[in-house]
């Protein structure tokens, strides 16, 4: 897990997700496995007015999945009160775990948890360290972040400030991942910059930028900093440099048999 931070959930929003996510398992016959907050807030960089991004990982009885019908493996609900609240069925996040998938490796190093967790994750979290492959979340996050750059990097101009943090975080995942390609990196921006082996000077800016976003709504604009461009045009073009780790022979294997076990209890 990544380091504590300070809980930007109030007890009041707490209480209300805590009540909805008991009625997803009493509605759809789950059990949640973890349930965790993914968006700006657990990114460590929230604005004035950020969505709660609620996102859960469940089980369901053992004789749902021995149907061959095609089901669904989401449970969704529509944005209510500024929470948004969506889980993944555990064969679909062993699937993506497979893959390197970061969405499944963020979820797990949430430093804000809704639910205790089942002891099964960090059974899931182990098999993803030693599923790790680099390169893959490398270019994983450096498709984010230039999906929310391509725009504006290379241009003049302000940019909105959620862009800006949406186009940072993927850069300094990209070089955590090139100074420590064995290690997962944090989801949480200020892990992230613990990790990074920053200058000083950076780090004292992207906070300055953080309080600021603080203040304001996801849609303003937020000024630039040249030293923050160029450390996110560099971070995003280095993803090839990442070695490369070919799926290991038992992988499939090593997770069929802990989603076998997690059904069958």
């Amino acid at each position: 897990m990544t380091g504590q931070v300070h809980d930007p959930i109030t007890p009041a929003v707490r209480r209300e997700i805590e009540q909805r996510l008991n009625a997803v398992e009493a509605t759809q016959g789950v059990r949640l496995l973890m349930a965790v907050e993914s968006g700006s807030r657990a990114w460590g960089f929230p604005s004035a007015d950020s969505d709660y991004d609620v996102r859960f990982v469940y089980v369901r009885p053992r004789d749902w999945y021995l149907s061959l019908a095609l089901r669904r493996d989401v449970i969704e609900h529509a944005i209510v009160d500024e929470i948004d609240l969506s889980g993944w069925d555990v064969r679909k996040a062993l699937g993506l775990l497979l893959k390197s998938n970061a969405v499944v490796s963020e979820w797990m190093q949430s430093p804000i948890r809704y639910r205790a967790d089942d002891p099964f994750v960090s059974r899931l979290s182990a098999l993803a360290d030693e599923l790790l492959d680099p390169r893959a979340l490398a270019h994983h996050y450096a498709n984010l972040g230039r999906a929310a750059s391509n725009r504006w990097l290379d241009r003049p101009g302000d940019v909105p400030v959620k862009k800006y943090f949406y186009a940072l975080r993927p850069a300094l995942a990209v070089r955590a991942l090139r100074l420590n390609p064995a290690a997962r990196p944090p989801m949480n921006l200020q892990a992230l910059i613990g990790v990074a082996g920053l200058r000083a000077s950076i780090v004292a800016q992207i906070s300055e930028l953080v309080e600021a976003k603080s203040r304001t709504n996801e849609r303003s604009n937020g000024m630039r900093v040249s030293e923050i461009d160029a450390l996110i045009g560099d971070e995003l073009g280095r993803a090839a440099e990442l070695p490369a780790a070919p799926m290991r022979e038992d992988a499939v294997a090593r997770a069929s048999e802990l989603f076998a076990e997690l059904v069958n209890t």
